[in-house]
């Protein structure tokens, strides 16, 4: 054996030992993971907010003396576009908040108000349609019975609060400990997080610049091939899903809006944004924000809930049928089956975050697998190709007639020269 071959498995030994032992002390590199994880998370997360910002930050820079790059306004150009990109994306929250809570709080004290009764209501109802089968409507009667909120001893109810306030006043105070801590930790880690990331926009050439030079430095052309294609295909993906989602939200949350508004059905600014802002998430977000505003719909008139579920119907069919395919189009270029696979794995795996990425992600997985497959079958001469509409047939083209040779020219002798 060559020298090559021995440092093969040399390195596949060393490699078996090293992952023997990790999964043999797997508990302990677990605990070691995730506390270098939680360590990490502030730079993680403020990554991912620089990335967000970066979409808006790019704008601003296209339209703020993109070609200035000296002087003052050179110098203080990202900083302006950066702050103009924060205020932007503030009072675009500020105003989400600002239609959507106070519609939620009246929504929720119309429920209060409301759904007692309607109960009351439902129960008797029930109760009249079923005088016609006597024993049914005694079990019912009974199973009601067992919800009366007049036969709740609430005397019994206060001594025990009481007794929980005596007896476990210790565990509350160390409950409201652990939870300030949390509170705290949390702000904290945001506060990291987001400094993280303006430190990232303002140096984002100069940190460029530099990961290019170590990967020229330290890596083959072949692999920094590969890393550029891997991370070049990830940026166009994620930030057309970005913009595309986002712009796709605000179209179908403004046609919610107006909708309802011309069909006078209530709470058309509440139900606008929750549809808005859920339609971020693929596929289900629509629904998930239907579903709350039907609900809410329905306590103050069951009918135009149903209009409203009708009218979100049809309006789903626009959206992905002509809005989604214009606004987003092909270029996240993922087949509607693994998009659904994608927000259901991510979904279950990170919830609503695991939603959001799992689509750009395996986007990026699935453009990159199939280029290499045709890469493959180009190489073996295997390429699977459209076939191209049929053409015409040109008529062949003539072969240009040989020119004769020009005759000799007779001297005054009579001699051919």
């Amino acid at each position: 054996m060559d020298k090559k071959e021995i440092n093969r498995y040399i390195f596949i030994s060393m490699l078996a030992i090293i992952v023997c032992f990790i999964v043999k002390h797997f508990e302990l590199f677990g605990n070691l993971f995730g506390i270098l994880l939680n360590a990490v998370y502030p730079l993680i997360l403020g990554g991912a907010i620089a990335y967000v910002f970066n979409i808006v930050l790019a704008w601003f820079e296209r339209h703020f003396f993109p070609k200035t790059k000296e002087g003052i306004i050179g110098y203080i150009r990202r900083p302006l576009c950066l702050l103009f990109s924060f205020i932007v994306v503030i009072a675009i929250i500020i105003l989400i908040l600002k239609i959507v809570i106070p519609e939620i709080i009246a929504a929720l004290a119309l429920i209060t108000s409301k759904v007692p009764p309607l109960f009351n209501q439902a129960t008797d109802y029930l109760l009249l349609k079923l005088q016609e089968y006597p024993d049914i409507q005694v079990e019912a009667q009974n199973l009601l019975d067992q919800f009366d909120i007049t036969s709740i001893n609430w005397e019994s109810i206060i001594n025990k609060v009481v007794n929980v306030l005596k007896t476990g006043a210790l565990g509350i105070i160390k409950s409201s400990v652990g939870i300030i801590s949390t509170v705290t930790g949390a702000i904290t880690t945001f506060v990291v997080a987001v400094i993280f990331s303006i430190y990232i926009l303002l140096r984002k050439d100069k940190l460029l610049t530099d990961t290019k030079r170590m990967l020229s430095a330290y890596a083959s052309d072949k692999t920094n091939n590969r890393l550029r294609k891997f991370f070049s295909t990830a940026h166009d993906t994620f930030q057309s899903f970005f913009i595309g989602q986002f712009v796709e939200a605000i179209i179908l949350g403004s046609l919610c809006f107006i909708g309802m508004s011309i069909m006078k059905l209530p709470y058309a600014g509440m139900s606008g944004v929750l549809v808005g802002v859920t339609a971020l998430i693929p596929i289900v977000g629509a629904f998930i924000g239907a579903g709350v505003s039907a609900f809410i719909i329905a306590t103050e008139n069951p009918m135009q809930a149903l209009i409203f579920i009708i009218f979100l119907v049809i309006l789903q069919q626009l959206e992905g049928n002509i809005i989604y395919p214009k606004v987003v189009g092909e270029s996240v270029g993922l087949p509607g089956i693994w998009v659904l696979a994608a927000v259901t794995v991510g979904g279950g795996l990170y919830g609503i975050i695991g939603m959001l990425l799992g689509v750009p992600l395996a986007a990026t997985i699935y453009k990159l697998l199939f280029d290499t497959l045709e890469a493959k079958e180009k190489s073996l001469g295997t390429a699977v190709t459209e076939a191209a509409p049929a053409k015409k047939k040109s008529a062949p083209a003539k072969a240009p007639k040989e020119k004769k040779p020009a005759p000799a020219r007779k001297t005054s002798r009579g001699k051919k020269k």
